[in-house]
């Protein structure tokens, strides 16, 4: 039986169960404390039977083309962070064979509360005519002031964003970005923000927001030393899905490469002119969908994904 025939017929009490064991393994020695109304087991469940709704680009049911492994972690990763995709905190996605849990912006403000104590997290936008002033400080915006009227507003005049996360205490963090640097995060996004009638070219303001609150939660998360079990998967998720991006787009090259059945690996041919033109043959070209197989072949879950 194959891998895919294997993952497609694996009872959920294969995935499901081993990642809540794994769970509870965390609580017992202690790694990780959920809020008092957050279920593990539950969501774990619900993020289940949403799996079973994922399908790859190609429309396929994710659980016949990824990984065992994939599944495990992906099921992890949202676990650890204390989310559900029930409540719009998450997303699952596929990437060629692997499947990996996407925060959404509600999930990625839980987070940041939940590790940092924080008490609000505050987007606003910055529209033509607006009065920003603010200072820096040992590389931080503090002060800002922004005055603005309620004719500026109109999203066809945004000219940037900013995010202030607060504590009870007073204290608060603050990332400001120009409406160059939310439009060049955009184009990272494989949801084609440039096309018309996408989410962003329909909505600019509300998905403006989701980007400068994204950008500064991750900014404050990462001035942190706390090596938490939570924070180790808040980061993880980046390294994760870059990954699967990159053998996605491996396996897809190799797919596309021309077959050049000419054993030579170089032709040199004579043009009138009298210059030699080198031709790279695609010999290598031939052998690259073994090594994206090699690339994405993963440790069993038991011996390695799982041990965070």
């Amino acid at each position: 039986m194959t891998q895919n025939a294997v993952v497609a017929a694996a009872p959920k009490k294969s995935i499901v169960d081993l990642v809540a064991s794994k769970i509870h393994a965390f609580q017992e020695r202690g790694e990780i404390h959920f809020p008092a109304n957050y279920s593990p087991e539950n969501a774990l469940k619900s993020a289940w039977l949403t799996i079973q709704t994922v399908m790859d680009r190609n429309q396929k049911p994710a659980l016949e083309v990824c990984t065992k492994d994939s599944v495990a972690n992906a099921l992890l990763d949202m676990a650890v962070q204390g989310l559900n995709p029930v409540k719009k905190q998450g997303y699952f996605i596929v990437y060629g064979k692997t499947l990996t849990f996407m925060r959404s912006y509600f999930g990625t403000m839980a987070v940041t509360k939940r590790v940092t104590g924080a008490q609000d997290i505050d987007p606003r936008l910055i529209f033509e005519g607006d009065d920003v002033d603010y200072e820096i400080r040992n590389g931080r915006v503090e002060n800002l002031t922004h005055k603005t009227k309620f004719s500026n507003i109109n999203n066809k005049s945004i000219i940037g964003a900013y995010c202030t996360i607060s504590w009870a205490d007073g204290r608060m963090f603050t990332e400001i970005m120009t409406w160059d640097e939310i439009q060049a995060s955009w184009k990272k996004s494989k949801q084609n923000p440039d096309k018309e009638g996408s989410t962003h070219q329909e909505f600019p303001g509300e998905m403006a927001k989701r980007t400068v609150i994204n950008r500064t939660c991750k900014a404050y998360m990462n001035t942190s030393d706390d090596g938490s079990l939570i924070l180790k998967h808040f980061h993880h998720q980046d390294d994760v899905i870059a990954e699967a991006e990159l053998e996605e787009e491996i396996a897809e090259n190799a797919n596309r490469e021309r077959i050049d059945v000419t054993p030579a690996a170089e032709h040199v041919s004579q043009d009138t002119s009298g210059t030699q033109e080198t031709k790279v043959g695609t010999k290598q070209g031939n052998q690259a969908p073994d090594k994206a197989r090699e690339d994405t072949e993963k440790p069993s879950i038991d011996e390695m994904e799982l041990n965070f």
